[in-house]
């Protein structure tokens, strides 16, 4: 199954589902990992030629302060076809403003000397008559 590929994905009601294109007829062997620990109940259910729909309830237990990565694999091979991301907690919050201060303090920075940029061409350019 090494040419499968996640095609879309989205969380909604406490569950991940995910959209698997791959080749052949059988149901492909999907395994979703947090850490060291398997994630049961992943269901694989047909959704068209070459695409499965994948499912799995996420574990409330899992779910803590900070930023949980799921790796989803195909069970018969043991290949990465992908992963889904959960962010959590008010510590992460004060981290993101930090990054979007630090992005829009950078981008303030690049307008400055755009602008000044803008000035010194326009000012050394010959007049047009």
């Amino acid at each position: 199954m090494s040419e499968a590929r996640l095609a879309g994905a989205r969380i909604r009601a406490g569950r991940w589902e995910g959209e698997l294109v791959a080749p052949g007829k059988a149901a492909p062997a999907v395994e979703i990992w947090h850490l060291e620990m398997r994630l049961e109940d992943v269901t694989v259910t047909a959704a068209g030629a070459s695409r499965w729909s994948v499912s799995v309830p996420i574990p409330p237990e899992l779910l803590s302060d900070g930023v949980q990565t799921f790796l989803v694999h195909d069970g018969a091979t043991g290949d990465r076809l992908g992963q889904f991301t959960i962010v959590t907690g008010v510590p992460l919050e004060d981290d993101i403003r930090a990054e979007v201060d630090l992005l829009r303090a950078e981008l303030d920075m690049l307008k400055k000397a755009f602008r000044c940029h803008c000035v010194e061409t326009a000012g050394g350019a010959p007049e047009k008559s």
